[in-house]
């Protein structure tokens, strides 16, 4: 889910495809989508505590110790999926078996699918970090956190929401129409931050008025996570648009609107 998947993930429709495979691939990219919007949303009630049946601070009570190994290693076979299926490198070796029309859909899928594992599997650290007992500032918390996942959304769709989880690639594999080569873009918002992205979900998941140890666990690891796939990322783009994008490294921050990049 970030601005490197939608700029050089470039796909070529096999013209040669059959009508009901392109049908079947079709399918598949709306039915991998529907698992990435229902996670989504239930990430957003997980982490603000909100409607889901079950939260981040909800589940099985566990010993600290084992709660502690249990969502650690939850949360890094969701990093190692998110970031080993996104490499160059394993998408020229991942397309040997899958199609490559599908294997956005199938990545976005297999996120999903680690994601709702760790929702399942999430086991609560009740341990109270802190906990905001002004009304305004509680309120004010909670609609920081819903802020980051509106620039998540919003930032989405600022590149291309439907390339980056699968779906315009899928249609243009049906209507047997070839992608457009990946050119650097910075619209809107990445003009002020080089990853909107990131920024809303580190907003998400660090503006909570009742912030528990699991809580800040799961901020934690998920905040080093995106820096290490900012790292990974812009590894990538530099190799893909070279002096463009170091030059957009020096003129625009990372993270911090107007900040000055270093």
């Amino acid at each position: 889910m970030t601005q490197i998947d939608h700029q050089i993930h470039s796909l070529r429709p096999d013209a040669s495809g059959s009508k009901a495979f392109k049908i079947i691939a079709f399918l598949y990219g709306i039915a991998a989508y529907l698992v990435f919007f229902v996670t989504i949303l239930y990430a957003i009630g997980f982490v603000t505590g909100l409607v889901v049946p079950k939260t981040i601070d909800m589940g099985t009570d566990t010993p600290a110790a084992e709660a502690l190994i249990v969502d650690l290693l939850l949360m890094t076979l969701f990093a190692v999926q998110h970031s080993v299926m996104a490499r160059q490198g394993f998408k020229a070796w991942w397309t040997q078996f899958v199609p490559k029309p599908i294997e956005r859909s199938t990545y976005v899928l297999f996120a999903s699918l680690s994601l709702l594992l760790l929702f399942w599997q999430w086991r609560p650290l009740p341990p109270l970090v802190w906990d905001v007992a002004n009304p305004g500032l509680a309120v004010t918390l909670i609609t920081l956190s819903f802020a980051g996942w509106l620039l998540v959304f919003t930032s989405t769709f600022i590149i291309n929401h439907f390339e980056l989880f699968g779906l315009h690639q899928v249609a243009n594999h049906l209507a047997g129409k070839r992608a457009e080569p990946p050119r650097f873009k910075t619209p809107l918002l990445y003009k002020f931050v080089r990853h909107p992205i990131y920024l809303g979900f580190i907003i998400a998941f660090w503006a909570a008025p009742t912030m528990t140890a699991g809580h800040l666990l799961f901020a934690a690891v998920t905040t080093a996570y995106i820096f290490v796939g900012i790292a990974l990322e812009e590894h990538d783009l530099v190799a893909l648009f070279g002096d463009e994008y170091r030059q957009y490294k020096q003129r625009v921050s990372m993270l911090i609107p107007w900040r000055k990049s270093v």
